[in-house]
């Protein structure tokens, strides 16, 4: 009995739903249809910051549809997101407002035998309003006699006023920053800036919500979490959870534009349970577009060098607009802090003063790092501008200060504090050094011609999950069920979201390699709330490392019942027996340590313990990771500048990812090359003007001028090389922990270095459009020939 199988982590597996995938017959919450449903439509604000003074549906309600307003719903106020213990979570929206705090924001609601028919009843609603005074800028929004908000929110179940517009302070200060700056022989200080952008993922918004005769409600969400979802819902609805279920679905991608509660699931619930019928409500793309953005920012960073090369203080100052209403902006600056201070020691000397801000904007949530690739920006551009003006070498002043094993770490904020037990800094810049020849880079000077090549290097990390040591900082566990069948076959119930990077496969992995079973031999199971333990989110790229933990962990359990009940069968002591894989069978089998022909199959196993009347081989449990350790990356971008048109495009790109043992290495080549293409968007296409006279976005659609790379702006594939750094990670399943927010985090920074590189122009503000780098080359030729 020796035909003993290799593992498979760490190798690459066909995806479980890729053939549903590329045959469209994978089931979205857009697809599901209930005989009887409504079709949900929604009237939007016309205005930025107004009043809702009357409201007429009678016409609507004569062709049939059902209405519904701010007076029909339950008036409690609450947050989106519920990753944050409810004592730090600030609250300050309802279902249905009675005031509009943005253009787009929902205010009415409509369900109808058709979707025709519901967009001619919203057509129908009379509204009279009182407009009122807008505010966009943070900085003008602070200012006294700007346009109010909100007078009181809540802080938890605090109620506390709102003074000036000023949502959340966050001052954080480490060491001692002043003493750190003495020390210096230079300072640096500059600012950045990064715009707001659109999630842009494949699906948009959409809830399915059936009332049940029994009193209950099914719902299918586009969602990050399920059980977030439910519990805000059995609020909202005052209905106890085990009335409600949230059905878990694929969904198209997210970035984080479903880390909340999206708003239009509790509409579409209150829609629902006020129609008596199943409602279905999806978002346009144009309506999407005032879902959610990307928080964007304003930091002013300040630096303290000495002559041999170590920081020896650093200062950030951030202004961040989030819009009408708070997804927690607080956790984001304490995020943000934190990425800030574990990219490098600073001898331990670092300060934060962030200031969030509320604004007559579309509010703003997690996209793809929370704040990482925004700071990255900053602190990377200014780890170059140092090197230079000091005369650094760009890859040794990082390999110098950065933090790596045995340096403490900041997971998601200044709380939470973990020892890096995993590294591959040092490996990406050494090998990226001599694979680009970077230290012989000609320098901007040297350059002439049309078109200017340039090469730039950043690196960037996030967390993989959001838990330290220490208890009850934040929600952060996960859930899992995992049973044998009679056949030796594997059901796996988790409620862990994918995002469709293949996390669900990872589980199943894991499963499979905790009791030796073929993979295809795992089931993953269809999960709802009401059959599976609580997860947090498919966020903060905790899919593989804490999710995947939960599974394995339970794996073990029921490895432990396994080896149990085939002791019992074998006559043999538990420790004396082990789980072998056997493709030859198609089977895991249990057999005798040293003793391989005494065996039996765990199918065996399961049915002599069902025919024994032992029970079924199952378990179920939560478990919580106590570290969040960093997954690194470090990008090698070249960029041509054409200093005619001042388009830049990328013709070379290599990357590093550092994710412990990578589960299936294409999928997270796949993540890095996908986040690459993000970054390259972020950094020189993305932008969302504001017609300021309307409150609307002038480029609100993929067809009006909202711009991102293609593939015929991506670098060949022959040109993009993707190198996954040799690292284990010891508190991870067999080794791996995330990779899929660090893949985005240093692109922009990166891309920016070698676009001064090639043409000796220093960017400060995102994105550089072609308009903006031919303005500059302009002022550079003018300012040359003064």
């Amino acid at each position: 009995m020796n035909n003993v199988a290799e593992s498979f982590i760490g190798k690459n597996t066909p995806r479980s739903d890729g053939f549903a995938k590329v045959t469209g017959t994978m089931q979205y919450t857009s697809d599901i249809i209930i005989p009887g449903m409504m079709y949900g439509a929604l009237l939007r604000s016309p205005h930025p910051h107004a009043e809702i003074i009357s409201v007429d549906t009678s016409a609507a309600e004569a062709m049939g549809a059902v209405c519904l307003t701010y007076k029909d719903i339950n008036p409690v106020v609450y947050n989106e997101r519920s990753v944050s213990i409810p004592a730090a979570t600030y609250r300050d929206r309802t279902v249905l407002p009675n005031k509009a705090r943005h253009f787009g924001e929902p205010l009415i609601a409509v369900a109808a035998d058709t979707e025709e028919l519901a967009f001619k009843a919203v057509k129908a609603i009379k509204v009279d309003y009182k407009v009122l005074d807008a505010v966009y800028d943070p900085a003008e929004a602070m200012k006294p006699g700007a346009p109010e908000l909100y007078k009181t929110i809540y802080l938890g179940d605090k109620r506390i006023d709102v003074q000036n517009n000023i949502g959340v302070v966050r001052n954080i200060d480490e060491g001692d920053c002043d003493a750190g700056f003495a020390k210096a022989d230079r300072i640096f200080e500059h600012e950045f800036e990064l715009e707001r952008i659109y999630h842009n993922q494949l699906e948009t918004k959409c809830a399915t919500c059936k009332p049940e005769p029994d009193g209950s409600l099914t719902v299918w969400a586009t969602a990050q979490s399920i059980h977030a979802n439910r519990q805000l819902l059995g609020r909202i609805l005052n209905m106890p959870l085990s009335k409600i279920n949230v059905k878990k679905l694929p969904f198209g991608g997210a970035f984080g534009s479903s880390i909340q509660v999206n708003t239009v699931t509790p509409i579409c619930a209150c829609l629902a349970m006020k129609a008596g019928r199943p409602v279905r409500l999806t978002s346009a793309r144009e309506e999407d577009f005032y879902s959610h953005q990307k928080y964007p920012a304003l930091f002013t960073v300040k630096m303290g060098v000495t002559n041999d090369g170590i920081i020896t203080a650093a200062h950030v100052k951030a202004l961040i607009d989030f819009g009408a209403h708070q997804v927690q902006p607080l956790p984001f600056m304490g995020c943000t802090a934190g990425w800030f201070a574990s990219l490098y020691r600073y001898e331990g000397n670092i300060r934060f003063d962030g200031t969030a801000v509320y604004t007559n904007k579309t509010p703003c949530c997690a996209m793809q790092g929370y704040g990482n690739p925004q700071i990255n920006f900053a602190i990377e551009s200014m780890i170059d501008i140092i090197a230079e003006e000091m005369n650094f070498s760009p890859v040794d002043f990082r390999l110098k200060n950065y933090r790596g094993v045995g340096d403490e770490f900041w997971g998601q904020g200044p709380t939470i504090r973990s020892i890096i037990k995993s590294c591959g800094v040092e490996q990406s810049l050494v090998e990226g050094r001599e694979k680009t020849d970077f230290d012989n880079r000609a320098l901007p000077h040297e350059k002439t011609g049309v078109i200017r090549r340039g090469i730039g290097l950043a690196r960037g990390f996030h967390t993989s999950g959001t838990a330290g040591p220490k208890e009850g900082e934040v929600i952060d566990y996960s859930s899992a069920t995992i049973k044998i069948n009679e056949d030796g076959s594997v059901d796996l119930l988790t409620p862990v979201t994918d995002h469709g990077g293949g996390t669900w496969d990872a589980l199943k992995k894991i499963t499979a390699e905790v009791l030796q079973v073929p993979l295809d031999m795992v089931g993953l199971s269809p999960a709802e709330t009401m059959n599976t333990g609580y997860d947090v989110c498919t966020h903060a790229t905790r899919g593989v490392y804490c999710g995947g933990a939960a599974v394995y962990h339970v794996a073990m359990k029921v490895k432990e019942r396994l080896l149990e009940f085939a002791g019992r069968l074998m006559a043999e002591h538990h420790y004396n027996l082990e789980v072998m894989r056997n493709d030859e069978l198609r089977q895991s089998v249990v057999r005798v340590k040293n003793f391989p022909s005494k065996f039996m199959t765990v199918g065996d196993v399961a049915r002599q313990a069902q025919i024994m009347s032992w029970g079924t081989m199952a378990y179920t449990d939560s478990y919580r990771q106590r570290n969040c350790p960093p997954c690194f990356t470090t990008h090698f971008v070249e960029v041509e500048v054409d200093t005619r048109t001042g388009i830049i495009s990328i013709p070379k790109v290599l990357i590093y990812g550092d994710c412990g043992v990578a589960m299936n290495p294409d999928l997270v080549k796949g993540q890095l090359v996908g986040s690459f293409n993000r970054g390259y968007g972020y950094t020189v296409y993305e932008t969302m003007p504001l017609d300021e006279n309307t409150g609307a976005l002038k480029n609100n659609g993929l067809l009006v001028d909202y711009k991102t790379p293609t593939a015929m702006e991506m670098p060949r594939i022959e040109n993009v090389e993707v190198v996954l750094c040799d690292t284990y990670e010891p508190s991870g399943p067999f080794g791996a922990k995330g990779i899929g927010e660090a893949a985005l985090a240093s692109v922009q920074a990166a891309i920016t270095n070698a676009v001064y590189n090639a043409i000796g122009i220093r960017f400060h503000k995102l994105p550089i459009t072609p308009e903006v780098v031919l303005k500059a080359l302009k002022n550079k030729e003018q300012e040359a020939g003064k």
